[in-house]
């Protein structure tokens, strides 16, 4: 790992830190590199149980680096790839956002699962007032607002103020600035409490059948609730329940 993402992992949590401060955590290629690194430790890696996405500074990303050279931007791995592969972590991710939170920066909010918002924060895709388009603002946002508000944000390239944010249910919560990285600390220790392959099944089945027929989703979290029974941390939770004791994980 670089300069421009600092990645460490501290009791089964996974802290990810946009480190460009003084370019406003703008995205370039180092920072791309870094960031594909960081997901595909917290994807593969048994320790990480849940990751937290924040940033350094007062701005949590404001899209790509646009003085970037052409060719920088299109080498591997690139915005898209880090969008898929965030989209495959089957494992929790909280972001904290920080600050302003702009186009990639969005990218990286919208294919979190639990969203955090400070109250000095405001998130917005304003590429239209640079002449240019957006990928996740037609791909994640259109999805996750009544599609009229979305192409109201995306036309106007206006910002989402932390109560629209709360209202659009865009974020989970808004919290005073200071409180920030403790509130997702707080809320990724609670997920952790809970058997972490457990966890994973959920978002497993529940991403894998979002989108499909009913019948569809009910063979879908079958299948990944029968896999999970094999598992040592569903005999031990069991185990534990009958012993009347809190269960020891270990997600195998």
């Amino acid at each position: 790992m670089g300069d421009a993402v600092r990645y460490e992992v501290r009791n089964h949590l996974g802290w990810i830190t946009l480190n460009r401060p003084e370019k406003l955590n703008s995205i370039n290629k180092a920072m791309r590199a870094e960031l594909n690194e960081a997901l595909t430790d917290v994807h593969e890696n048994r320790d990480v149980w849940v990751a937290i996405i924040t940033a350094e500074g007062r701005a949590f990303c404001t899209g790509k680096d646009l003085l970037e050279p052409i060719e920088d931007q299109k080498a591997p791995p690139t915005n898209d790839d880090n969008y898929l592969l965030q989209s495959e972590i089957y494992k929790p991710i909280i972001s904290a956002i920080n600050g302003p939170c702009l186009a990639q920066g969005g990218g990286l909010v919208l294919l979190s699962d639990i969203r955090i918002m400070s109250d000095r924060a405001y998130m917005g895709w304003p590429q239209v007032k640079r002449g240019i388009s957006s990928v996740s603002g037609p791909t994640l946002l259109a999805h996750r607002i009544p599609l009229n508000y979305a192409l109201d944000y995306l036309f106007r390239g206006r910002f989402v103020q932390p109560q629209e944010a709360l209202e659009l249910r865009l974020v989970n919560a808004v919290v005073p600035h200071e409180e920030l990285l403790p509130a997702a600390e707080r809320w990724a220790n609670e997920i952790m409490e809970n058997a972490p392959l457990a966890v994973q099944a959920i978002k497993e089945a529940t991403l894998t059948g979002y989108s499909r027929s009913l019948p569809e989703r009910i063979q879908i979290a079958r299948r990944v609730a029968d896999r999970l029974l094999a598992s040592d941390d569903a005999k031990e939770g069991i185990r534990a329940f009958a012993e009347k004791r809190k269960p020891v994980w270990q997600a195998r």
